[in-house]
């Protein structure tokens, strides 16, 4: 009795040893579970970064505890401290593989980034937008007797890339994809290899449709991001070296609008966009445009405008878009066209360089304002009076991307006509719209009395 008693026991504590032997082959650590979920994503840098911070997330809350048996022999213990290290380390490292770019991003492929924003950037330069869609800018030809054809689009965007004068105030064009595949009746080629022979930088823009958010009063989203690399990818070869993405947002203080949900869902989309913009070799151009309807007052517009671009740079640098590598499109920053109180176009500007040294990354080199609804004169006069406001505080090119305030005047040359577009006589008002333009974006436009305040409604 007394030796299978013993046997029993030797036995017992070998099964033991196995058990405890086999449960340490099998445990698989923290830095392990990080190492196999990149493994697993080896071939997409942008999604390994992803994985790995969420991993890196979970390894910091196992805190190398979990997946270590409790040992009481100082060997056992001195390992799990060594696991512990690690793991922090690993953690430590993966935090910071999405900043700036760096897990997708070569330094070729930013510095050729940064090539195309200093190109944007011109100091007396800005954008010519002509990106509506077939429909928006049928609606303005018919307004005007101007029959809506394909021919008819591209010839009147060829005057405005091609008129003698205009690439010395212009350093991007915006157009819509129907125009990157339509060619120049000069030479046969392509509008975007034209726009580069110009020292044009030529760009698209990429969203799809507009979307109400449910519960939001109104309040919307792009629609887009899905198929947004593939779509990149193609205009990549089809010549652009920017893009452009539109998130529009309306003030109704009444609605309380816009609201935490329709901000960050608005600047997460912008980020993304971006983020993906640049993994297919594009600059982004961001645009939040809060729309001048509404009778808000210029400070509120101030304190709104403030947390939507604060939320957007906060996005852009936690989504790891490189920062310098980019590109600002914003509204400038006006009280509502019904807001009963006036301003003077000194107040806007003031309103605007607070918005920037609230929110602007000094990393970003411009800034390049929608016109909004503005006419050309107003327009201009609030961007020479923000120009003039700078100070050594304010490193940041601010500058025009210009549609509506540049084409429309352009758009009533056509009444009276027959239907014909007066190219010729277009192109001779659109070179002296752009020179009033290029003074403003350096501070050099006088306006004349009244021009660019806001009258009380």
């Amino acid at each position: 009795c007394t030796c299978f008693s013993r046997f029993s026991h030797i036995s017992h504590q070998t099964s033991t040893r196995n058990q405890s032997a086999k449960m340490q082959a099998s445990i698989v650590t923290p830095a392990q579970m990080v190492s196999a979920r990149v493994q697993t994503v080896k071939g997409n840098k942008a999604t390994a970064c992803v994985t790995r911070t969420i991993s890196s997330a979970k390894a910091q809350c196992f805190k190398g505890t979990a997946c270590v048996p409790v040992a009481r022999k100082a060997g056992v213990a001195a390992s799990r401290a060594a696991s512990r290290r690690q793991v922090l380390v690993s953690a430590n490292a993966d935090l910071l593989a999405c900043h700036g770019g760096d897990a997708f991003l070569s330094a070729e492929q930013k510095a050729e980034l940064e090539k195309i924003c200093d190109m944007i950037a011109q100091p007396g330069k800005g954008i010519t937008a002509c990106d509506e869609g077939p429909a928006t800018i049928g609606s303005r030809f018919e307004a005007v007797g101007i029959e809506n054809t394909e021919e008819a689009r591209r010839s009147y965007r060829q005057m405005l890339f091609e008129t003698p004068g205009a690439a010395d105030y212009l350093s991007a064009a915006i157009l819509d994809p129907e125009t990157l595949y339509q060619k120049s009746s000069t030479d046969g080629r392509l509008f975007p290899e034209v726009l580069m022979s110009l020292g044009i930088a030529p760009g698209v823009k990429p969203h799809l449709k507009i979307y109400a958010l449910p519960g939001q009063s109104g309040s919307t989203v792009m629609q887009g991001l899905d198929s947004l690399a593939v779509r990149c990818k193609e205009y990549k070869e089809a010549g652009c070296v920017f893009a452009k993405w539109r998130s529009p947002i309306v003030i109704d203080m009444a609605a309380g609008q816009p609201s935490d949900l329709t901000i960050e869902t608005n600047m997460q989309d912008l980020a993304r966009y971006a983020l993906i913009c640049q993994a297919e070799g594009l600059v982004p151009i961001v645009e939040p445009d809060v729309s001048l309807t509404g009778s808000h007052t210029l400070e509120e517009a101030l304190a709104i405008n403030v947390k939507i671009q604060s939320a957007l740079f906060k996005y852009m640098n936690d989504h790891g878009v490189f920062m310098e590598g980019t590109i600002l499109k914003s509204n400038i920053v006006n009280p509502g066209k019904g807001c009963p109180k006036s301003y003077t176009v000194e107040e806007i500007a003031a309103a605007n360089i607070a918005t920037h040294r609230r929110c602007f990354p000094t990393a970003m080199k411009s800034a390049n304002y929608l016109s909004g609804g503005q006419s050309l004169s107003d327009a201009a006069a609030r961007l020479s009076a923000i120009n003039k406001a700078k100070t050594k505080q304010d490193p940041w090119n601010l500058s025009f991307s210009w549609s509506a305030a540049l084409q429309m005047p352009l758009f009533q040359l056509a009444k009276g006509k027959g239907g014909e577009i007066p190219l010729e006589e277009m192109g001779k008002l659109y070179i002296e719209e752009l020179k009033i333009a290029s003074a403003a974006a350096l501070g050099k436009h006088d306006w004349a009395e009244g021009e660019g305040d806001h009258v009380a409604k």
